[in-house]
């Protein structure tokens, strides 16, 4: 474990919650400690002083965000990098296509059995609008459906079904992912 502290900016709530329940702990054996930073709310000026701030501190930060309607991986992080003046291409990972895509990524088959969902073979294509109406209805919120994935949710299942997830969990090794999903084209990387 390193003295280092690690950041991991995230766009908004439903981010936050994914990320404390599923990446947070594969970091944390690596770190003094992770924290989480909303920042899609957060002004220009905030972010750049608070990542200069990291920097000068010598600690390690990561920003995710969805790629939405952007044409593609470098779109999105030149979007971000033209936003926030501090970063670098290499500190951005995107998720394709949503965070809720990231969610249903994990589901294994009984999962998704489980939950009467459809089988997803991939979740690369799977927007908000698309998780929202497959929510059953005997949950009684959006909230209460996520953290239902949450307990079930699989990251060597989500490294198969999702080709961002896949890079992020295989860059940073993270969990064991198969090595045959390395070629699926443009990921959340470069």
């Amino acid at each position: 474990m390193t003295r280092r502290r690690l950041f991991l900016f995230v766009e908004g709530n439903d981010d936050e919650r994914f990320f404390a329940k599923v990446v947070v702990p594969l970091f944390e054996s690596r770190y003094r400690s992770v924290h989480i930073v909303k920042f899609a709310c957060m002004k220009r000026a905030s972010v750049c002083r608070l990542v200069t701030g990291i920097r000068r501190m010598k600690d390690d930060f990561l920003v995710f965000a969805d790629i939405d309607n952007e044409p593609g991986v470098k779109a999105k992080k030149h979007l971000l990098m033209e936003r926030f003046c501090v970063l670098d291409s290499r500190e951005i990972i995107i998720i394709i296509r949503e965070i809720e895509s990231w969610y249903l990524a994990g589901l294994d088959d009984a999962a998704e059995r489980d939950l009467s969902l459809p089988h997803h073979s991939s979740t690369d294509d799977l927007s908000k609008e698309y998780f929202n109406s497959r929510i059953p209805r005997h949950f009684v919120s959006r909230i209460a459906f996520m953290l239902d994935i949450l307990s079930r949710f699989s990251a060597p299942v989500a490294c198969r079904k999702n080709r961002s997830f896949h890079y992020f969990a295989t860059r940073y090794h993270l969990v064991p992912c198969d090595t045959s999903a390395d070629n699926r084209g443009e990921s959340g990387g470069d």
